[in-house]
């Protein structure tokens, strides 16, 4: 039998433990999607404790607490910092079989030195003064953890009013060992579908710009003024979390009558919403195109399911789940209509319903076109699909309709400086994929080969096919 969470855990041939020890494992990180706090970066935050760096924010281990029938106030409300983490201890013996259980022991292991105990209502208290005696060192401050796990890159999550007023600052630390971008992500300007919402984050665009926006034009304006500034903060990637993508036929004189109807308050109809956005998420995608970016789009998530939870507690708190738009037709159009133009960026596809992995695996490779290797990427399984099963069906269907040797590999899309154990994880799953297929004698034992195609998917497909400057050595 052997041993949990030994050093070759997840690692089931002799050839799979060789890719990762003597490959994967030494691999730098870009982290090309997360949702870091750009300020903790800047300033070199000292968290407080374990609860801070571990739980805060953490909407992953909310619903498992919630599950476990653990009252809100230890996840979001006013429960000291001991007490929330001591209800959490309580629930990580009830993941087993959850991915939330491996990742708090992989986390516990690795930066905390944890090993050979595993997280419970006995173990706690011991646990807790342990981590915490670290997290008081320089070495767990936000640019300790980052060099520890060899960061080279981290691109932040960044709505178009947002002032990068951080990144700024980071940028000018020339001797910093992780680089910080800001990523452009402008779902709030396609929110018509909720007037109030919408009006006010146009109210704060027009602050934010110095003009005023009477116009679906000067809307455009003010977009554009955003992503230039962006562009010249070190921006290089755009982000957009949509349902399904969209790609209705709309007139300027339909666009224009839409934005005087929600900017009045009303609320378009869902033709009305779809033509609004299908325009503007094309103008977007042009300008991204014209400068150079990266466009990711993360589809397929159903957010804010409970609404009485959303009223209290706001997005991003733990009542999200999986979607089932149609997806095949609109995408297709949408991608159709930049490339007919010449126009169409890098761009990475996500799906969060995994029934539709061979649809995203098949549709990058209609629109390569041999400019760039790997122009059109299908991501990484992310949210509830970043875990073994939905990691290893997003490997196969890629590798089985496309390219693996050109996939830029992993993502933490995460809140916590120590979820860069997800990259482990990762790394050990696919070492154990392409390792079990050389034992079988389906791919064959050249080191070489092996050793390029790993080191691509684990850091240099992703440095080349970004092409932002690392941090320093």
């Amino acid at each position: 039998m052997k041993a949990f969470l030994d050093q070759d855990f997840l690692l089931e041939s002799s050839t799979a433990r060789w890719l990762y020890h003597d490959v994967a494992r030494h691999a730098p990180i870009i982290d090309y999607h997360c949702h870091l706090p750009p300020e903790q970066v800047a300033n070199n935050h000292q968290f407080r404790n374990l609860y801070e760096i571990w739980l805060a924010g953490d909407h992953y281990k909310w619903r498992a607490m919630r599950s476990a029938g653990v009252s809100e106030r230890f996840c979001t409300g006013d429960a000291s910092d001991w007490e929330k983490f001591e209800a959490w201890a309580r629930t990580v013996p009830q993941t087993l079989r959850n991915p939330l259980y491996h990742w708090t022991h992989l986390e516990l292991r690795n930066p905390f030195g944890i090993e050979g105990k595993l997280l419970g209502p006995t173990t706690a208290k011991a646990i807790w003064e342990s981590c915490n005696a670290k997290i008081a060192t320089p070495a767990f401050r936000t640019h300790g953890l980052l060099e520890h796990f060899k960061v080279k890159v981290v691109c932040t999550t960044d709505d178009p009013t947002d002032s990068l007023s951080h990144h700024q600052l980071h940028a000018r630390d020339l001797s910093a060992k992780t680089r910080l971008y800001p990523t452009w992500r402008p779902d709030r300007v396609l929110f018509v579908d909720q007037p109030v919402v919408w009006n006010d984050w146009v109210n704060k665009i027009e602050t934010v710009c110095g003009t005023t926006i009477r116009t679906v034009d000067d809307l455009r304006a003010a977009l554009l003024q955003r992503h230039t500034f962006f562009h010249e903060t070190g921006c290089r990637l755009s982000d957009h979390g949509l349902e399904t993508a969209y790609a209705e036929i709309y007139t300027e004189a339909e666009v224009s009558r839409i934005f005087l109807k929600a900017r009045a308050g009303d609320v378009p109809s869902p033709q009305e919403v779809a033509q609004f956005r299908s325009a503007l998420l094309h103008d977007m995608a042009l300008w991204d195109h014209a400068r150079g970016w990266v466009q990711q789009f993360h589809f397929g998530a159903m957010r804010n399911n409970n609404s009485r939870a959303f009223a209290n507690l706001g997005p991003d708190t733990g009542f999200d789940s999986l979607g089932d738009w149609p997806i095949a037709v609109p995408l297709s159009r949408f991608l159709d209509r930049l490339d007919s133009t010449n126009q169409l960026a890098k761009t990475i596809l996500y799906n969060h319903n995994p029934r539709d992995n061979d649809l995203f695996a098949t549709m990058i490779g209609n629109f390569q076109d041999g400019s760039v290797a790997g122009k059109m990427q299908f991501g990484a399984a992310w949210w509830f699909l970043d875990q073994r099963q939905g990691m290893e069906a997003q490997l196969d269907s890629l590798s089985s309709m496309g390219l693996l040797a050109r996939f830029v590999g992993m993502l933490t899309d995460s809140r916590s400086f120590l979820s860069y154990s997800r990259h482990e994880y990762f790394r050990r799953i696919l070492c154990n994929k392409v390792g079990d297929e050389v034992e079988r004698g389906l791919i064959p034992n050249d080191r070489a080969l092996l050793t390029e195609l790993i080191n691509g998917v684990c850091f240099t497909n992703a440095r080349d096919y970004f092409g932002l400057p690392l941090g320093a050595p």
